[in-house]
C-alpha cells in the first residue's frame, strides 16, 4: 500500500465561498444497523441523466448483495449544498449517510464536526492501494482521513495547432519558452492573445508559484503565508508577465476569470490558455476545433512538469450515520473501479485510481495529458476552513490584478499574504 497516511493533507476542489457549518454534536447513537434504508446525497447536474444511470447500476448491485437493504438517492444543488450540509448537521434525522461533496468544501465539514473518519475503511479496501496519492491528499484533514476520491480534475495548457505551425513555433518545454512563444505570437498575430492568462483566474496562477518551488502557504502549527516569499514571488512574477501589453493585455485580460479565459481561446481568440479536461468539450465546439492539442503545463526545466492543482468531489460518511458499516461498503461500490470508468464514460470526470487512469488514456490518447499531469503530482490549497475566506475576498486575485496593472511585486504580496495571515488567525 502507499503510504497515504503518512503525506501531509491539504484540501482542494470546487472552493466553498462562506463560513463552513457551525460546530455541532455528530456522535450519533451509536449504533450500526445492517438493515433498512441507505440515505445518499449526491450533486446534481445540468444533465443528471448520464450520472444517474451509472449511479442506478450501482445501487442495483449493492442491493442485490445486501438483504433488506434500500438505497435512496437524492440529488442535491451544487449551489445550496451549504445550507444542506448545515441542516444536515444540526438534525441528524435529516442528514444522509452518505454525501458527495467537493473537496475544498471538506476542511469546513471537518471543522463542523460532521464527517466521519475512514482510514480504517481505507485500510481495509484493497482498492485505495491504487489511488492517486497526491489526489488522495485531497480527502484528509490534519493527518486524517475523511473520503473518498470519486472523481478529480486538472489543468494543462492548451494551443492552437495552426498557429503554432503557421509561426514555426513548437509546445513549450518550459515556462519560460511559453512566455516567449506567446510574446511572439501576439507580436505577430496582433489580433489574438499569446495566451489568455485571466487575473482572476487563480487556479492558472497557482502552478506558476509551485513550479518555481514557493507555497501559497505553511504550517507550523497554525498557517501562515508564504506567498511573500522569493520562490512564491517568482512564479507570481512569471504568471503576471503574460497579463501585459505584449502577451495578454491587461485592460482586457486583468478581469479574465478561468471560464472566460477557456472561451477566449475556444472563441479564436487567444493561441494558448491553461484549461481543464473538463474543457475540452466546450473547444470543440469553439473556433479553435480541430485545430488545437493540449500538453501538460510545463516547469521551470525541459521535461518537467508544472505541479496542478487538483479539483474534484469526494465520498464520505456523516458521523451522525447509524448505517456507518453500510455507508462505506456503498462507496467502495461506488468509487470502485467498475464505475469510476462508467462515470468517466458517462460524464468525462477523471477517475482517480491510477489503473483506471491509464486504460482511459490508453483509449483516448486525448486525456493522455491530464493523466501525466495528475500522476506527476497535483498541489492544493491550505486545509482550513479560512481559505473559504480568503477565497471570497478574492486576495489572490485581487494580488494578481494590481501587479499586472503595475504595482510592485514585493509589496503587493506583502499586502496579500498580511489579507491571509488575518485570515488564518
Amino acid at each position: 500500500m502507499r503510504f497515504w497516511k503518512l503525506a501531509a493533507v491539504a484540501v482542494a476542489g470546487t472552493l466553498l465561498v462562506g463560513c463552513g457549518p457551525p460546530q455541532v454534536d455528530q456522535s450519533g447513537s451509536g449504533a450500526d444497523k445492517r438493515t433498512g434504508t441507505l440515505r445518499v446525497w449526491l450533486f446534481d447536474e445540468a444533465n443528471r441523466a448520464p450520472k444517474e444511470k451509472v449511479v442506478n447500476a450501482a445501487v442495483r448491485e449493492f442491493e442485490n448483495t445486501h438483504d433488506d437493504v434500500t438505497v435512496d438517492v437524492r440529488y442535491i444543488a451544487v449551489d445550496t449544498r451549504a445550507e444542506r450540509f448545515t441542516g444536515a448537521f444540526n438534525d441528524p434525522a435529516s442528514a444522509p449517510d452518505v454525501a458527495e461533496f467537493g473537496n475544498t468544501d471538506l476542511a469546513s465539514y471537518v471543522a463542523a464536526g460532521g464527517m466521519a473518519e475512514l482510514d480504517e475503511m481505507l485500510e481495509q479496501w484493497p482498492a485505495a492501494d491504487d489511488l492517486s496519492e497526491s489526489v488522495l491528499e485531497t480527502a484528509g484533514v490534519d493527518g486524517k482521513t475523511y473520503g473518498v476520491p470519486w472523481f478529480t480534475g486538472v489543468r494543462a495548457l492548451y494551443y492552437r495547432t495552426d498557429v503554432f505551425e503557421e509561426l514555426n513555433l513548437e509546445p513549450p518545454r518550459t515556462l519560460g519558452e511559453l512566455t516567449a512563444a506567446a510574446r511572439k505570437i501576439h507580436t505577430e498575430r496582433p489580433d489574438m492573445y499569446g495566451i489568455s492568462a485571466g487575473g482572476k483566474y487563480t487556479y492558472a496562477m497557482m502552478p506558476f508559484i509551485w513550479a518555481e518551488g514557493g507555497e501559497l502557504a505553511t504550517k507550523n502549527g497554525s498557517w501562515k503565508s508564504a506567498i511573500d516569499k522569493k520562490d512564491a514571488r517568482d512564479g507570481i512574477r512569471r504568471y503576471t508577465e503574460l497579463i501585459d501589453p505584449s502577451v495578454c493585455p491587461p485592460e482586457q485580460c486583468a478581469q479574465l476569470t478561468g471560464t472566460e479565459s477557456v472561451q477566449a481561446f475556444a472563441g479564436g481568440k487567444a493561441a494558448m490558455t491553461i484549461g481543464g479536461d473538463f474543457n475540452r468539450s466546450a473547444v470543440n465546439a469553439g473556433a479553435a476545433g480541430e485545430n488545437y492539442d493540449v500538453v501538460p503545463l510545463p516547469g521551470t526545466e525541459p521535461g518537467s512538469i508544472a505541479p496542478a492543482f487538483a479539483g474534484g468531489n469526494l465520498l464520505g460518511v456523516l458521523r451522525s450515520s447509524d448505517r456507518s458499516s453500510l455507508a462505506q461498503e456503498f462507496i467502495r461500490v461506488l468509487a470502485g473501479e467498475k464505475y469510476q470508468r462508467q462515470l468517466y464514460e458517462a460524464m468525462g470526470y477523471l477517475p482517480t485510481l491510477e489503473g483506471v487512469q491509464d486504460r482511459v488514456a490508453s483509449d483516448d490518447p486525448t486525456v493522455q495529458p491530464f493523466v501525466e499531469t495528475l500522476q506527476s503530482g497535483t498541489r492544493f490549497v491550505p486545509s482550513t476552513p479560512a481559505w473559504s475566506e480568503i477565497d471570497a475576498q478574492e486576495v489572490l486575485p485581487t494580488m494578481v490584478q494590481r501587479i499586472a496593472n503595475g504595482n510592485g511585486v514585493r509589496s503587493t504580496t506583502k499586502d496579500a499574504a498580511r489579507r491571509m495571515d488575518e485570515a488564518f488567525r
